[in-house]
């Protein structure tokens, strides 16, 4: 098997962005909060728009992509920003490339880039129940938190499950921040 690399997607290329993200959300409608028709129809402005507001963390080997995450600012309850947590959201690899490292190398991409911006901690929101993701969190370092909130993707039933948050610490601070 051929290395895969992590890379940082820049604004121009939101098409390559664009691509990877509709294939996520329809190949896995059950895990974002949008659906593939809703963001098919989004022009460039808002694609372009959308690179600037996160970072686009793309994995790919030999050349193709197969696998994303986005790197953004943390919110704690009420929508307030907090500026020493970033959040990771957005994880999905191509079910071919699941199971390879793909997603780990997503992760330490992100907690890489989180640290150099000077964050002290990495957010990343999962379903409460998914004992998978849990475990995959919870062995990259992840610790889960008191902070929980209803599941937001679009196909959760009617709010009965709900995701925790779950921190990395990314430096001398091991302390959980509020979230």
């Amino acid at each position: 098997m051929s290395d895969i690399t992590v890379r940082a997607l820049g604004e121009d290329e939101w098409e390559q962005y664009r691509s990877v993200r509709l294939n996520a959300l329809e190949e896995s409608p059950e895990a974002f909060v949008a659906t593939a028709d809703e963001e098919r129809a989004y022009d460039e402005d808002f694609w372009r728009t959308r690179m600037r507001r996160s970072q686009r963390l793309l994995a790919e080997q030999d050349g193709a992509p197969v696998g994303v995450a986005s790197l953004g600012q943390a919110r704690q309850e009420g929508e307030k920003e907090n500026a020493k947590v970033a959040e990771l959201f957005g994880l999905w690899v191509t079910p071919a490339a699941r199971g390879t490292g793909v997603a780990s190398q997503l992760v330490q991409a992100g907690a890489d880039a989180a640290r150099r911006q000077g964050r002290s901690h990495l957010a990343y929101w999962v379903g409460a129940d998914n004992g998978r993701a849990v475990a995959f969190a919870s062995g990259f370092g992840f610790r889960p938190t008191d902070s929980r909130r209803p599941m937001r993707v679009k196909g959760a039933d009617d709010g009965d499950e709900d995701e925790v948050a779950m921190v990395l610490p990314l430096g001398e601070d091991r302390g959980v921040p509020n979230l």
